[in-house]
């Protein structure tokens, strides 16, 4: 972990925010999100209550006996919670230069993903929007990426549902998981066709179709549904395209 200048920090974001906030909602949010006690100071160059108030929470996180990346963790939920939405990208980027990375912030996020060992297209489509809690579009990113590449690998012109029970049947389907001999071998294929095709019907469409303001999915169902995905991606890679 690099140095921080937590002077610098408390100097900056304070002339950034003060005329974006009140002393109260300082207090408020130091109060919830710092968990600490505040201390005075005093700095003869700061001019402003406000901007004096930043810099007091700043400093007194820094005196805290925490560990680093916990420090940096709050520090980067204060700020952030204190600029307005339009300003957020300047406020993470100021933070990221003076050596308080963004992801830090989202770190549980990041490991709870890592510990599925996804399939690395889910990883490529669904990573970032995961860490930032975007739940809704991680899984719409992996069921639309999936339904592309199975349609890549088909050489199909169907789409969703349509696509899936066309493409993995055993009698006319063009990708192929086993040899269609044994009853065991039927029984998987068709389970891969219905697991795809409910995949597109309950899970890409709706997110399709639906804002997700009105369409939350949480972080766990987000995980789970990821972890279909990854499966049906492993399928995928084994399949063998007859025409």
């Amino acid at each position: 972990m690099q140095d921080i200048n937590y002077r610098h920090i408390a100097t900056q974001i304070g002339d950034f925010l003060k005329y974006n906030t009140s002393v109260n909602e300082i207090d408020r949010h130091g109060q919830s999100l710092l968990k600490i006690n505040k201390e005075n100071f005093p700095n003869t160059a700061i001019t402003s209550v406000r901007a004096q108030t930043l810099y007091n929470w700043v400093l007194s996180l820094a005196k805290e006996p925490l560990d680093a990346t916990e420090r940096i963790r709050r520090l980067i939920n204060f700020c952030l919670e204190l600029t307005p939405e339009e300003h957020k990208k300047k406020t993470i980027e100021f933070l990221e230069k003076n050596n308080c990375p963004y992801n830090l912030l989202h770190k549980d996020n990041l490991d709870e993903f890592l510990r599925r060992n996804f399939h690395s297209e889910v990883i490529k489509h669904s990573q970032k929007l995961f860490i930032q809690g975007n739940f809704f579009h991680a899984v719409f990113e992996s069921a639309k990426a999936f339904n592309k590449d199975v349609k890549v690998k088909s050489q199909s012109d169907k789409d969703g549902q349509p696509l899936m029970l066309n493409v993995w049947g055993c009698e006319s389907g063009v990708l192929k998981v086993t040899q269609c001999q044994s009853q065991t071998d039927k029984d998987f294929q068709d389970g891969i066709k219905f697991i795809s095709g409910g995949l597109m019907s309950a899970i890409r469409n709706p997110t399709a179709h639906e804002p997700a303001i009105t369409w939350p999915i949480d972080k766990q169902d987000c995980l789970d549904i990821l972890s279909l995905v990854s499966f049906l991606y492993r399928q995928l890679d084994k399949s063998v395209y007859y025409r």
